[in-house]
C-alpha cells in the first residue's frame, strides 16, 4: 500500500447492504453496479421475503497527522420492482425506512435523509469545532 502523504486528506465511499445476500453488494456496490446493476440485485432478490437494506457511508479524515472516521445510515427496503427516474445507482430500487417512494422517485427524500451527507454533517460539526 502506498502512503500518501500531506496533512490533509479527505476520502468518502458507500454502499448497498442488502441483509438478505448477506450485505451484498456493500462493498462492491460500485462493480455490482456497474456489472449486474439494480437489475441483477433484483434478479437475486427474486421470492425474497426480507427485503431490509441500508446505504452506509464512510468518511475518512486526515488532518494534522490524526485520522478521523465519520459515518452516515438510512436504513430502507429493497423495491420489487424499479421505480422512478431520478438519482443514480440504485436509487430506482430503494426504499428508505419511513417512505413508500423510492430515492429515484422522490430525491428531496435522499436529500433529506442521504447517508453521504450525514456522515458529511459530521465531519463538518468536527471541523467547526477542532479547527484552530
Amino acid at each position: 500500500m502506498k502512503e500518501i502523504d500531506g496533512d490533509r486528506i479527505f476520502i468518502e465511499d458507500s454502499g448497498l447492504f442488502v441483509e438478505a445476500l448477506g450485505g451484498f453488494p456493500g462493498v462492491y456496490s460500485a462493480y455490482v453496479s456497474k456489472t449486474i446493476g439494480f437489475n441483477g440485485v433484483l434478479r437475486l432478490m427474486k421470492g425474497e421475503e426480507n427485503r431490509k437494506a441500508y446505504f452506509k457511508s464512510i468518511v475518512c479524515l486526515k488532518l494534522k497527522g490524526e485520522i478521523k472516521i465519520f459515518s452516515g445510515e438510512v436504513e430502507g427496503r429493497i423495491a420489487e420492482k424499479a421505480r422512478g427516474r431520478g438519482g443514480f445507482g440504485y436509487d430506482p430500487i430503494f426504499i428508505p425506512k419511513g417512505s413508500e417512494k423510492t430515492f429515484a422517485e422522490a430525491p428531496e427524500i435522499k436529500n433529506i435523509v442521504s447517508h453521504r451527507k450525514s456522515a458529511i454533517e459530521d465531519m463538518r460539526d468536527f471541523l467547526e469545532y477542532n479547527l484552530e
